[in-house]
């Protein structure tokens, strides 16, 4: 009998440790993916966000490209190689951007010189450049009235306006007024040149219309911000909103459209809380085009159905991030993007050096590395040429990074897990540019467009209407309209 009990209890001891051991794996689980997220942020808060090669591997020191080489560049030069000489770039001074300023002398000179000496009348002999000064006018503000004059003709007969029955009542004149330009918004005192430093300000140097409201009344013009706010609203409407609708027509006739979206919260939504993040969405066209066109487009939501209806009728190669969204999209060819894959590769680097030699995610990133370095050499080349040698060098690239993926067992949160599981669920799209020689590898084009908005979004926190957040839609430079018409 005791001899039962002993057995019952070690297979209890048994289950007992089964159970504490898994239980010990999944806490470890979960402490790893904690410091990971610890590791992140603190990265994010006191680190740099930089993801250069020579800074995030081997302690500045970046890897070669070809592993084939890392035996070789540990060994001395045996060779000396002599670099031919070349002309050192004049470096740039003042007189170089001063010289294209207005200048203002200023003479200093004495009415009737005399002589400290002996009293006698000096004479003027020369005059010399003592320095220069860069002068800084500030901003002035007046009233512009415009004053109208009125004229009449006495010869011309009776006013047509007036019944001819009764021409004995009235003057036998025609009176009418000079031509005068009507007002930019009726009702309103703005200005054309207010109106666009206004939204100079607000757009291009992201400062929220309550500073500038503060700004103007510390030189006493009490202009309110809610003021300032509707002359946006109604410039935005009658006059930029034509502007993007034609630029819409262009892009969708464009043969590649970059896609991003950015988070924008709005106040005072029907339906929606103040907390609720809506979203802004941008499209803009291939870097290899003629013509640039970057178009911001107000959505409440970050359905797919957004860029489905943007995209109406667009039937060339979209680029874009791993956002499932995007799918909705149909009858174009999706586009992957390499930087966001190998920025999950970046995240999960471990956090020794030491460790990159046998890590996975640092070999991932030396992988991107070598193919952003061979498609730099083909920046000069046409689409066909650069087809053709993206075949020859960067798809065997693709081939054994996502060959090596593959093999790697991954499991629960951590970031290499996030990382491998991203770019194999991507992975048809990444291979999608190399259909074209005009089709970018990365979306970094939609990225550097819509960061301006990103940084305006950090000052002005938030919009108070829906209004306004779509106001701020066609936010686009006139230069981006060239021959639109």
């Amino acid at each position: 009998m005791s001899e039962l009990n002993s057995v019952k209890n070690d297979m209890t001891m048994a289950q007992e440790n089964a159970a504490l051991r898994s239980r010990i794996a999944v806490l470890e689980e979960e402490l790893a993916f904690v410091q990971e997220q610890l590791t992140w942020l603190k990265k994010q808060v006191f680190g740099r966000k930089t993801e250069q090669s020579s800074v995030i591997m081997d302690n500045g020191q970046q890897l070669t490209l070809f592993p084939e080489e890392q035996g070789q560049s540990a060994k001395p030069a045996e060779e000396t190689i002599t670099v031919p000489e070349h002309k050192r770039k004049k470096k740039r001074t003042h007189d170089d951007w001063m010289s294209k300023l207005p200048v203002e002398e200023i003479e200093h000179k004495e009415e009737h010189p005399i002589c400290e000496n002996c009293g006698a009348e000096m004479k003027e002999i020369g005059k010399e450049k003592a320095y220069d000064e860069l002068a800084f006018t500030p901003a002035k503000y007046h009233i512009r009235r415009h004053i109208v004059y009125t004229y009449k003709c006495t010869e011309c007969g009776v006013n047509p306006k007036y019944d001819n029955d009764c021409a004995d009542e009235i003057e036998h004149c025609n009176i009418r007024r000079a031509y005068y330009p009507k007002p930019m918004i009726p009702g309103s005192f703005c200005s054309p040149e207010l109106l666009a430093h206004i939204v100079y300000e607000k757009y291009a140097k992201a400062v929220p219309l309550h500073r500038q409201e503060k700004d103007l009344a510390s030189k006493h013009i009490p202009l309110l911000k809610a003021t300032m706010s509707n002359w946006i609203l109604t410039a935005a409407e009658k006059w930029c909103l034509p502007v993007v609708e034609k630029m819409h027509e262009l892009l969708l006739t464009s043969s590649v459209i970059h896609a991003d979206e950015n988070p924008v919260q709005v106040l005072h939504e029907e339906g929606r809380k103040a907390t609720t993040d809506s979203k802004m969405w941008v499209y803009c066209n291939g870097k290899m085009n003629d013509r640039s066109i970057v178009i911001f487009d107000y959505q409440p939501t970050r359905k797919g159905e957004n860029a489905q209806a943007f995209l109406q009728g667009f039937t060339g190669y979209l680029v874009r991030d791993g956002y499932s969204g995007y799918h909705k999209v149909k009858g174009v060819k999706h586009c992957g993007c390499l930087i966001h894959c190998r920025r999950y590769f970046v995240n999960a680097l471990p956090k020794e050096k030491k460790a990159h030699p046998s890590s996975v995610a640092a070999e991932a990133v030396r992988y991107f590395d070598r193919i952003y370095h061979e498609e730099g050499l083909l920046v000069n080349m046409t689409a066909d040429e650069r087809y053709k040698e993206r075949l020859v060098k960067i798809k065997p690239l693709l081939d054994e990074l996502f060959a090596r993926l593959e093999t790697v067992q991954v499991s629960g949160k951590s970031a290499l897990a996030k990382a491998v599981r991203y770019a194999l669920h991507e992975k048809p799209f990444f291979y999608t540019f190399l259909q074209n020689g005009n089709v970018p590898p990365d979306n970094n084009r939609a990225e550097n467009a819509i960061r301006p908005f990103a940084i305006g979004r950090k000052n002005w926190l938030f919009s108070n209407t829906a209004n306004g957040a779509k106001a701020s839609v066609p936010r686009v430079n006139p230069k981006f309209c060239v021959n639109a018409k």
